[in-house]
């Protein structure tokens, strides 16, 4: 890092990332036990059944992709095993051409590295300059 510069404020970024967190599995919790008593503990693709012994592997998945989108009727959830779950999500990575119940192509909202391949080549050219 050049001379006069500072760095990022590491202890302001791990604050802001812990609250998210916290709001993240807030917002999961509220809307995982709610469609835990809707749903019977079974996964919607496998047909797995689970008990409070393995609950844990059981999630929420949001038929429209939008973890916002949270109706008290459970219209938007679907219970899924983990894995299921993941290979669900796969789909929309590796771009089978579904769409969406409203008609418009399907996306994941969850997206952690979009972008980092640019910040990379940034901090690279930054480095090489120095």
């Amino acid at each position: 890092m050049a001379a006069g510069r500072s760095g990022p404020d590491n202890a302001k970024l791990d604050r802001i990332v812990a609250e998210a967190r916290r709001n993240r599995e807030a917002r999961e919790k509220g809307y995982r036990e709610q469609a835990l008593k809707l749903y019977p503990w079974v996964c919607g693709r496998c047909a797995r059944e689970f008990t409070r012994v393995n609950l844990q592997l059981l999630e929420v998945h949001h038929r429209d992709g939008n973890h916002d989108n949270n109706p008290s009727d459970g219209s938007n959830w679907e219970l899924l095993c983990t894995y299921c779950h993941e290979a669900e999500h796969r789909k929309y990575l590796d771009g089978d051409g579904r769409e969406a119940a409203n008609g418009q192509q399907a996306h994941g909202t969850q997206r952690p590295f979009e972008g980092l391949a640019d910040l990379l080549k940034q901090k690279r050219n930054r480095t090489e300059d120095s």
